[in-house]
């Protein structure tokens, strides 16, 4: 079990509780264990810092620490990102009163052999984060999105795939804020580049130049947009879409999308995912349709002790956009199998800047 999974799930209404008072984690040490949490409370804990109220009507500030609330990770905001939700779980204006919506933008996918519905996009924030280094051991295998990729600048001809481990994107429902006294709180080759400290700022950690220049200078291929959200039988799936760029293919150009997929369990039933079935529509005309065993190689667990896996990966069309949808076959202990929908979401491609990404210039 994720050791700061664990330690929150056992003492998160008391912690929430009494924000003024110092909180600890588990050590590395008791990972796995699953004795009653009063047990944990042993010579075996380390300090970290000193717990905050999470933020209800304002965003986090660049250089807010803290805790991820579904994966136990240590992170620092870097700053913050204003998505469109489409969440197909929430009732319209229309489904309630009769009436149509007069607020756009909507998300209306393609669907064959079936009405599709109108879903509502909802502004929600999301952050762009640092994960601390110490911490991607124990969550690799719950939360593959710990690190961004991109294709390197088309014009090199070159089909490079590039990498900066480490990135993720957190909604801010999943932020527990924290401080600490620390004036390097956080293990990443990237924290001291860009935030230093500074005592008389809340939070004490301030963006240097160097990473209002990354973000500016990367923003197409780090910027988060779309969001989309459905539960089947109280599995909640969320996909976010990323275009990473194009590279030319013969006579063609190929464009390039990360995705990056959550599954939630809601409920009390655990269950595990057995296969992906996946519909890819392109522009161009075509419809392909991709089967398989688990994702990424696994066939995750969904449990009251972990609820929650998140992984990304990777899709190329001949044209500049399409859509993406599907189901996820999942199974019970009893051996309950059912489809747990994937929402649709639409691949778009956007206009690229001839100097393309780069690494802090490298």
């Amino acid at each position: 079990m994720n050791k700061y999974l664990f330690t929150f799930k056992c003492f998160s209404r008391s912690i929430m509780a009494v924000f003024s008072r110092r909180f600890l984690f588990v050590s590395r040490d008791y990972l796995g264990i699953t004795s009653p949490c009063v047990r944990t409370l042993s010579n075996s804990l380390s300090e970290v810092g000193k717990l905050e109220a999470p933020k209800l009507g304002s965003n986090y500030d660049t250089g807010q620490l803290f805790l991820h609330k579904v994966f136990g990770y240590r992170g620092v905001i870097l700053f913050p990102w204003l998505a469109r939700v489409y969440d197909r779980d929430l009732p319209t204006k229309k489904e309630i009163s009769g009436k149509p919506e007069g607020d756009p933008p909507a998300f209306s996918p393609p669907v064959v052999g079936g009405q599709a519905k109108e879903i509502k996009g909802r502004t929600h924030t999301y952050y762009q984060v640092l994960i601390d280094g110490r911490d991607s051991p124990y969550i690799t295998h719950r939360a593959q999105t710990e690190s961004v990729t991109f294709l390197g600048n088309h014009s090199e001809n070159t089909r490079n795939l590039y990498a900066i481990p480490g990135l993720d994107y957190v909604a801010h429902e999943d932020i527990l804020p924290y401080s600490t006294q620390e004036t390097n709180p956080l293990q990443h080759e990237l924290f001291d580049k860009f935030l230093q400290y500074s005592e008389e700022n809340d939070p004490p950690f301030v963006a240097q130049d160097t990473l209002r220049a990354w973000q500016e200078k990367n923003h197409p291929w780090l910027e988060l947009s779309d969001v989309h959200k459905e539960t089947t039988e109280n599995i909640r799936v969320t996909v976010i879409p990323f275009y990473m760029g194009f590279r030319e293919n013969q006579q063609n150009n190929v464009y390039w999308w990360r995705y990056c997929i959550r599954l939630e369990n809601l409920g009390d039933a655990t269950v595990q995912l057995r296969e992906r079935n996946w519909r890819i529509f392109s522009l161009s005309g075509t419809l392909e349709t991709v089967r398989g065993r688990g994702v990424v190689g696994q066939e995750p667990i969904l449990s009251r002790d972990q609820p929650a896996f998140q992984y990304s990966s990777h899709v190329s069309l001949q044209a500049p956009s399409g859509h993406m949808w599907g189901t996820f076959r999942m199974e019970r202990e009893d051996g309950y199998a059912f489809d747990c929908r994937i929402p649709p979401f639409s691949l778009e491609s956007k206009q690229e800047d001839p100097n393309d990404p780069q690494i802090l210039g490298n």
